[in-house]
């Protein structure tokens, strides 16, 4: 028998549902015993730099995935790690925390499972895929109220982003172990 966390992923699209359920699995299994890692703090750069860029957060090179990587064998073998902080609200970054592994650890965002390394390091995989009616519902619903865009702003952003999700999120449902659909 082993000490090492239980590593759970969750995969899906923006607006998927991924937070929602990362919750509920932590309220079911207790929030003592649960380390939840969001992959949205591994952005590259922040939103203000993005829309320069021209380059959306669905994309690879706009996220840290070498760091995930790292941070994902540092909790599989139970060291905690100094994680960065991504803030949704303001587009920015805040200042890392510590964070120590516990009995379970789920790490949800939109790139998991996209690098051959990090997908060695799940015990169990699961993507989101609602249907893109839903999805869209619930990311104006989502964005416009804790966000601060408009539902305009988050059509043209659902739009402009598509070629990534088809390129890049959608493909890691063929490594998942489980697909939920809604």
């Amino acid at each position: 028998m082993t000490n090492r966390p239980i590593i759970l992923g969750i995969v899906g699209d923006s607006a998927a549902g991924k937070t929602t359920l990362t919750k509920g699995i932590a309220q079911v299994l207790g929030s003592d015993e649960v380390t939840v890692i969001c992959t949205d703090d591994y952005h590259r750069y922040d939103r203000k730099q993005r829309a320069e860029i021209g380059i959306s957060a669905l994309h690879p090179d706009c996220n840290y995935l070498d760091i995930i990587e790292q941070h994902l064998s540092l909790l599989r073998s139970g060291q905690p790690i100094l994680k960065p902080i991504y803030n949704h609200t303001t587009g920015s970054f805040d200042p890392p925390k510590y964070i120590k592994p516990k009995k379970f650890v789920i790490v949800e965002g939109l790139l998991g499972y996209y690098a051959r390394a990090a997908r060695e390091y799940y015990d169990v995989k699961v993507y989101l895929a609602p249907p893109e009616s839903l999805r869209t519902q619930w990311k104006i619903n989502r964005d416009t109220r804790k966000r601060g865009y408009n539902d305009q702003q988050v059509l043209e952003q659902l739009r402009k982003r598509e070629p990534d999700s088809e390129e890049f999120i959608r493909p890691q449902r063929k490594w998942s172990d489980i697909v939920v659909s809604f």
